[in-house]
């Protein structure tokens, strides 16, 4: 079974998620940006969310991180939750 590992960043509105990209495509840390920005519990690990299989996280992410390339921001990507930047860490097929 497909596993990954990802770490994200969650704001309320696209503008921010938008302002953040750009920040970290421009040097920022990802993981310092996740601390400092992201409503998510998992921004006190850097927005890590450790491993998980397909279909364990809402479609919307899932269909980002089982396709997008490894160690490339993505987004923003909108779920129910708000508005997620995703890089993926690692990928097993």
């Amino acid at each position: 079974m497909a596993q990954a590992s990802a770490r994200h960043i969650l704001v309320d509105n696209e503008a921010k998620c938008n302002e953040l990209k750009t920040a970290i495509e421009n040097g920022a840390d990802f993981g310092q940006v996740a601390k400092e920005n992201s409503s998510c519990p998992s921004s006190r690990d850097g927005g890590n969310l450790g491993t998980f299989g397909r279909g364990q996280m809402v479609p919307e992410f899932d269909a980002v991180v089982f396709s997008a390339p490894v160690g490339v921001v993505q987004g923003p990507v909108k779920t129910q939750f708000g508005y997620h930047l995703l890089e993926v860490t690692e990928r097993q097929d």
